[in-house]
C-alpha cells in the first residue's frame, strides 16, 4: 500500500497561465496523493484559484501539462473535470443571514 501513496492520482507539471500578456502562474507543479490530506496555500493574488480552475477546466492553461492517474488529460469544463472524479468548491465570502450554516455550505 506504502507504494501506491506515493504515486500522484492527479500530477501538474510545468502549468503557466498568462492572462493578456501577464503570467499569473509560471511553470507550476503540483501533485495530489491518494490516502493523504494535501494543502494548496499563499497569499491572496498568489494563483491558487488560478490553479484549481484550470484543473477543473474553468481556465485554459498556457502552458504545461495534467495527468490523471498517469493519463494525460485537458478538461474543457467543470463536468468533464467532475466526470473525471474531480470537483472543486469555490471560495464563497459572502453569506446569506437569513440562512442556517449548513444551508450556507450547501448553498
Amino acid at each position: 500500500m506504502a507504494k501506491q501513496l506515493n504515486q500522484p492520482i492527479v500530477s501538474m507539471k510545468g502549468i503557466s497561465k498568462e492572462f493578456n500578456g501577464v503570467y499569473v502562474l509560471k511553470n507550476v507543479d503540483f501533485n495530489i496523493y491518494k490516502g493523504r490530506v494535501m494543502a494548496l496555500i499563499g497569499e491572496n493574488g498568489a494563483g491558487k484559484s488560478t490553479l484549481m480552475k484550470i484543473l477543473t477546466g474553468v481556465y485554459e492553461k498556457t502552458e504545461g501539462e495534467i495527468l490523471l492517474q498517469g493519463k494525460s488529460v485537458n478538461f474543457q469544463d467543470t463536468k468533464e473535470s467532475q466526470d473525471g472524479g474531480i470537483a472543486f468548491i469555490h471560495q464563497e465570502l459572502n453569506l446569506i443571514k437569513d440562512l442556517s450554516i449548513a444551508e450556507n455550505i450547501f448553498l
